[in-house]
C-alpha cells in the first residue's frame, strides 16, 4: 500500500542511506521524446534537508536527464530494497544542475566524495515523497561497487574528460541541449548536434 509524506523522515533517510544504488528518471515535454532512467551508484546521493536532494553526476555516455532539467526541470528517485525489509521509496521534484564554474558549486561540492570524472551536481526540490511495498522486488546479495566508471576518468585524466563531455554530453538523444552547451560556440553547437550519439 502506498503512503504519502510531506518529505524525507528520519525513517526514510536511514532507508535511503542503506541503499548501495539509486534510479533517476526524467524525460522531455515532446510527446515523441525519449524517457531515460538511470541506474547511479559509487555513493554519489546525499539528502541536503527533508525536502532537498542532491547527487553527484559522474560522466557518461548521455547526459540525458540534464538535458531534461534544463529544458522542464522534472525528476524522480528510486530507491528499492534488494534484502528484507521490502520497500520502494519515489522522491517526485523538480530539479537544476551546478555545474562547477557555478557560484553555488564549491559549498555543494563539499557534501560529496571527490570522484574523478566528476561532470556537475543534481539537486532536487522535493515535492512528494511516496514508499510503497516493493514485494516483486527480488532479493540480491551486494557484493560491491564497481570501479570502472572511476578507473576510466582516472585514466583519461581531466583533460581527456572535458574533450570526452564536451563531444558526447551536450545533445541529448532527442536534440536538447544539456547546460554543457552554453560554453560552446554557437558555429560549434551546430556541429555538435549534428554528430552521432
Amino acid at each position: 500500500m502506498a503512503k504519502l509524506f510531506e518529505g524525507i523522515t528520519a525513517e526514510l533517510q536511514e532507508f535511503i542511506t542503506a541503499q548501495q544504488m539509486f534510479f533517476v528518471g526524467s524525460a522531455p515535454l515532446s510527446p515523441t521524446g525519449h524517457v531515460n532512467l538511470s541506474p547511479k551508484g559509487l555513493d554519489c546521493f546525499r539528502i541536503l534537508s527533508p525536502n532537498k536532494v542532491g547527487y553527484l553526476d559522474l560522466t557518461g555516455s548521455g547526459n540525458e536527464t540534464s538535458a531534461h532539467l534544463q529544458e522542464n526541470g522534472r525528476i524522480t528517485f528510486m530507491f528499492c530494497a534488494f534484502t528484507e525489509p521490502a520497500c520502494i521509496l519515489r522522491l517526485y521534484g523538480k530539479g537544476s544542475v551546478i555545474l562547477p564554474n557555478s557560484p553555488e558549486w564549491d559549498s555543494t561540492y563539499s557534501v560529496f566524495p571527490q570522484l574523478p570524472g566528476t561532470r556537475q551536481i543534481v539537486v532536487a526540490d522535493i515535492e512528494i515523497v511516496q514508499t510503497s511495498c516493493g514485494f516483486g522486488v527480488p532479493l540480491y546479495e551486494y557484493q560491491g561497487q564497481r570501479q570502472v566508471l572511476v578507473d576510466w576518468a582516472s585514466k583519461k585524466g581531466e583533460e581527456g574528460v572535458r574533450k570526452y563531455q564536451q563531444k558526447k554530453n551536450r545533445i541529448s538523444i532527442d536534440g536538447l541541449p544539456t547546460p554543457l552547451s552554453e560554453f560552446l560556440e554557437p558555429e560549434e553547437l551546430a556541429i555538435s548536434q549534428n554528430q552521432e550519439v
